[in-house]
C-alpha cells in the first residue's frame, strides 16, 4: 500500500463517508455530555455518586480536551448559583440578567464568575487537587483543546477542524445556554421550587438528563434527574450501568413518598416527610385546590363584569404568581394589588394564606419538632373545618404522609 501524502492531508488518517464525520461529532459531543453531567455535576457538585477512580480521571482528561473548564471552577460557580439563585449573586439567573443575556452569553458570565476567588475558595471545596490538576489541567487548561484540534486535524483532515468547532461551541449552547438559560425560564414544573427551574421535556437525551432541571433544583443531590415514570434520564441510564460493572457508587436519589391511609393525626413522621419533599407539597397543594382556586377567580371576574368589584382585576396568570411567591417578595404595588383582590373573596384569601402557612412550616428554623408539629396539626384542623372540600381533602392526604 503506498503512502500518499495528498490523501491525508485532504481527508485525514481515518477518511470517513459524510455521514461518518456527523457520527463522529455526535458521539465526541456526547462523551462531553456525559463527563457534565455524570462527573461535573452530579458527582463532584452535589456528591450524589461516587466514580472509579479511572471513570473520573477519564472525564477530567476528556473535559480538558474539549472544554477547557477546570474542575473546582465549575463546581464552584454551580454551588454558588444553588446558594444563590435567582439572586443579584446567582452567577447565571435569566430572572435577574435577562434570557437573551444567559442564553449568548452564558459562557462569558462562566468566564467572568471564574475570576472570583471568592467563589472558588468558598464554593469549590472538595474537588480534586493533585499534581496533573495543578500542573496541568488548571495551569494549562487552554492547551487541552489546542490539542483536540491537532488531534481532529491528524485523523478526518480539514473536516476535523469543523468537528473540533461543533465540540467548542457544544458546551457554551447546551449547559451555558440551554440549561442555565431556557431551564430557568421556559418549561414545565413537578415541584414548586423557591426558583424558576423547569424542566425543559420529558425525556434527558440530548444533554444527558439536564433538561429535567426542576426535578435537580427540588432535590440537589439526588444521582437521579427523572422523577415521574414518563421521564427519561439517559445520565442516570450510564450511571447504572457503571454501578453494575463496580465503576460507580450511587450515595442518593430523591426519596420516595409513601402513605399510611389508615393515620388519623399527623405525627413526627408526617412532618419529616412533609419537610423532606415540601416541594412535591405545594405542587400537589396548588393542583389539589386548582378547581376551587379557578372557580373563585371566574366569580371575581363575573363580579367585577357587573360593577360590584374594581374592574381592575389581575390575570389569572398574574394572580398565580403571586399565590406561588412570598407576599414580602413581591412589589409594594403587586402586595397591595393582591390583597384588594382577596379581600373580594373569603375562599381565595383562605386559599391563599393556608398556602402561605404551609410554606412556613419548614422556614421556622428555630422551632423545635414539638412545636412545628402542633402548627401542623392546627393547620390541618382548621383546613378541614373550612367550607372548601378541595381544601378539606388535601389535609386528609397531608395527614397520611410517612
Amino acid at each position: 500500500m503506498s503512502f500518499d501524502p495528498l490523501s491525508l492531508l485532504a481527508h485525514g488518517l481515518v477518511p470517513l463517508p459524510w455521514w461518518g464525520y456527523v457520527v463522529v461529532g455526535l458521539v465526541f459531543t456526547h462523551i462531553t455530555i456525559a463527563a457534565v453531567t455524570i462527573y461535573l455535576h452530579r458527582s463532584q457538585a452535589h456528591r450524589g455518586l461516587d466514580l472509579h477512580p479511572l471513570v473520573s480521571h477519564f472525564f477530567r482528561f476528556w473535559l480538558w480536551l474539549t472544554t477547557g473548564m477546570v474542575t473546582k471552577e465549575w463546581v464552584a460557580i454551580h454551588r454558588k448559583h444553588h446558594a444563590k439563585v435567582e439572586t443579584a449573586e446567582d452567577p447565571h439567573s435569566p430572572q435577574t440578567r435577562g434570557i437573551n443575556k444567559v442564553f449568548w452569553e452564558g459562557a462569558e458570565l462562566y468566564r467572568d464568575e471564574a475570576k472570583n476567588g471568592e467563589t472558588l475558595d468558598k464554593y469549590g471545596l472538595g474537588t480534586p487537587d493533585d499534581w496533573i490538576e495543578r500542573n496541568v489541567y488548571t495551569r494549562h487548561s487552554w492547551e487541552g483543546v489546542g490539542l483536540m484540534l491537532v488531534v481532529n486535524l491528524a485523523l478526518f483532515g480539514p473536516l476535523g477542524a469543523t468537528i473540533w468547532a461543533v465540540q467548542m461551541a457544544w458546551i457554551p449552547v447546551t449547559a451555558a445556554g440551554i440549561i442555565n438559560g431556557i431551564g430557568h425560564y421556559w418549561g414545565y414544573r413537578n415541584f414548586s421550587c423557591e426558583d424558576a427551574s423547569r424542566n425543559i421535556v420529558p425525556w434527558g437525551i440530548l444533554i444527558g438528563g439536564e433538561e429535567l432541571h426542576n426535578n435537580h433544583h427540588a432535590y440537589g443531590t439526588s444521582a437521579k434527574l427523572s422523577s415521574r415514570w414518563y421521564e427519561f434520564d439517559l445520565g442516570w441510564a450510564y450511571i447504572r450501568t457503571l454501578e453494575f460493572f463496580g465503576l460507580a457508587t450511587v450515595r442518593k436519589v430523591a426519596p420516595r413518598l409513601k402513605f399510611d391511609r389508615v393515620k388519623l393525626n399527623a405525627d413526627l413522621e408526617t412532618l419529616q416527610a412533609i419537610i423532606t419533599h415540601r416541594y412535591a407539597v405545594l405542587t400537589s397543594y396548588a393542583s389539589s385546590l386548582k378547581l376551587a382556586y379557578r372557580q373563585e377567580v371566574a366569580s371575581l371576574r363575573e363580579r367585577a363584569r357587573r360593577g360590584e368589584l374594581t374592574p381592575d382585576m389581575p390575570s389569572f396568570r398574574r394572580l398565580r404568581r403571586w399565590f406561588q411567591s412570598d407576599a414580602t417578595a413581591l412589589p409594594e404595588t403587586d402586595r397591595a394589588h393582591l390583597e384588594t383582590t382577596l379581600e373580594g373573596s373569603s375562599a381565595l384569601k383562605t386559599i391563599y394564606s393556608m398556602r402561605q402557612e404551609l410554606a412556613g412550616l419548614w422556614e421556622r428554623s428555630n422551632d423545635s419538632r414539638e412545636q412545628l408539629l402542633a402548627r401542623l396539626q392546627d393547620w390541618c384542623h382548621r383546613a378541614e373545618a373550612s367550607n372548601i372540600a378541595a381544601l378539606q381533602k388535601f389535609s386528609r392526604t397531608l395527614r397520611s404522609y410517612a
